[in-house]
């Protein structure tokens, strides 16, 4: 179960413009999964509520994990200018992270992700490839711009792909483009990103005949499901509270595509 701590910051980076990425020593990292969150504190009496941020990866034999973020506000600027060795109030691991289970056995897997959606594909891609050596796992990662990152973190055990907006580098267009101009037909599809990219890679799945998950981007509040600020719309009426809802923060933020309104 997840719990409120304190961690420490081993180490903080600039990566590209406004994205920051961040180890933290923390016990969350001994029990982390590949899709999963932590919601962080600023403890500055202005900033109440917490920062979710998607865990990017994790090392359970030093205790740490990590974190890359885009500067979006005053309280995630303020966390980019922490330093090594100062604390931070933290809870996590929270949600339910990709289910690794349903990749087993495939020949095939592919990762697709947009912007800030891209940090969770590291841990899911190593611990894919940890327990399939013999997987093809192909990452269709995309971009605004030439500022890429993580690249070399998901060379090292995927077919790595770009794709850019502004075309500068690899694919000039959408995840979606490259995969219809590439006939790539995978078993299964592991997604994060913004709602208008997970709608149209969802058509491509069913198109393909592909099953898809996606981890969904919604605003939250607790993180617990408490509050029900991130309320996403199901297919499916919910036996207990009898409505079309799900709350992303505990009954995701990963659903399977065909199971949600997108």
């Amino acid at each position: 179960m997840a719990e409120m701590e304190y961690g420490n910051i081993i180490s903080i980076e600039a990566l590209a413009p406004d994205i920051y990425s961040m180890w933290i020593r923390c016990r969350a990292a001994y029990t982390s999964r590949p899709g999963q969150f932590i919601s962080l504190y600023m403890d500055d009496g202005v900033h109440l509520l917490p920062r979710p941020i998607s865990i990017c990866d994790y090392d359970a034999e030093k205790g740490a994990l990590r974190i890359v973020f885009r500067i979006l506000g005053e309280g995630t600027a303020k966390l980019s200018k922490m330093l090594p060795g100062d604390s931070v109030r933290l809870m996590g691991p929270l949600g339910n992270g990709y289910p690794l289970d349903e990749v087993k056995g495939k020949e095939s897997v592919l990762l697709v992700a947009g912007g800030i959606g891209i940090p969770p594909m590291v841990a899911l891609a190593k611990e894919i490839k940890k327990n399939n050596q013999d997987i093809r796992i192909i990452s269709v990662m995309g971009y605004r711009d030439s500022h890429i990152f993580l690249q070399n973190e998901l060379e090292e055990v995927s077919e790595f792909k770009i794709t850019t907006d502004d075309g500068s580098m690899g694919f000039h267009g959408t995840v979606t483009d490259f995969l219809k101009n590439n006939d790539v037909r995978p078993e299964i599809i592991l997604s994060c990103g913004p709602k208008p990219m997970l709608r149209s890679l969802y058509e491509f799945s069913e198109n393909i005949k592909s099953t898809l998950y996606v981890s969904m981007e919604e605003r939250m509040a607790c993180g617990i499901g408490a509050c029900l600020a991130c309320v996403c719309k199901t297919k499916d009426m919910d036996d207990h509270s009898k409505v079309k809802n799900a709350r992303v923060c505990k009954d995701g933020p990963v659903f399977k595509a065909s199971e949600v309104e997108l």
